[in-house]
């Protein structure tokens, strides 16, 4: 019957080219380029290393934005993914991580047929790490967030994985269906195939809006239907330079260290 994989991710800005408004206190896309976000990409890899295992696994990868990010998708489906849905409509626009997961899971369940769910940890454009565990309880199914390894039992029936935790990590074992977030620990993404490329630009991407997938865009998607409001955006100001104490002696180094945190009235 094979083994089908989900794999969500997202086409973001390039953090090392982004900008904010000074005015407006908002990120300035335009002129940006956009790539695949980073988690994503590990999440991706994940999915076709079991592809490699075992020949009989899909691949379908699903994004919600713009119409371009059908750019990404077509790289993801150049690195080896089967197939691809972007969701793309007017009436998703300025959904917050509770919308944007709303649409994905209607994507989800409208592709159906699903054995396993990867998604990034988090986008770099938003740092949330909420879409995934939302689209998880959308979607009725149990979770594993930070995942850094990754074992599929034979049968397929079940998988292991390692979490990461602030101050660990746990093993947890889980029944498919699942969902679980990567984390650029699980492992290094492979680059696009040069026959890929090819294969994949003539590959027909369907392109689903808000009637396709039975959204209300008054109550379920878009910026009216988003609880979160974000109050401004901004870049935090420069720290002053550092201070560099030397002597003869750690003694000399410690007492300058004392004057100064006195100065300062630290001490």
């Amino acid at each position: 019957m094979g083994f089908h994989i989900i794999v969500c991710a997202k086409q973001v800005p390039d953090t090392n080219e982004i900008k904010i408004d000074p005015v407006k206190k908002t990120l300035i896309r335009d002129g940006v380029p956009s790539i695949l976000n980073n988690d994503d990409a590990n999440a991706l890899e994940e999915a076709l290393k079991i592809k490699d295992r075992y020949p009989d696994t899909r691949v379908t990868v699903v994004t919600m934005g713009p119409p371009q990010a059908k750019d990404m998708l077509v790289e993801c489906l150049a690195m080896g993914a089967d197939d691809a849905v972007l969701a793309s409509d007017r009436a998703l626009g300025g959904s917050d991580t509770w919308a944007t997961s709303n649409a994905l899971a209607a994507v989800i369940e409208k592709i159906g047929g699903y054995d396993l769910i990867f998604a990034g940890r988090q986008a770099i454009d938003g740092d949330t790490a909420q879409v995934g565990p939302q689209i998880a309880e959308k979607l009725s199914i149990p979770q594993v967030t930070y995942v850094s390894e990754f074992q599929l039992a034979e049968d397929r029936k079940s998988v292991t994985v390692k979490r990461m935790l602030e101050d660990g990590y746990e093993w947890i074992r889980v029944e498919t269906p699942c969902l679980l977030t990567a984390i650029k620990e699980l492992n290094e993404p492979r680059y696009m195939m040069i026959g890929g490329v090819f294969d994949a630009m003539r590959k027909d991407i369907p392109v689903w809006g808000v009637e396709d997938l039975g959204l209300d865009p008054d109550r379920e998607v878009g910026l009216e239907a988003s609880p979160t409001n974000v109050f401004r955006s901004f870049t935090p100001a420069p720290k002053g330079k550092g201070v560099v104490l030397s002597g003869d002696s750690c003694a000399d180094v410690a007492e300058k260290l004392i004057e100064g945190l006195k100065a300062k009235h630290v001490i």
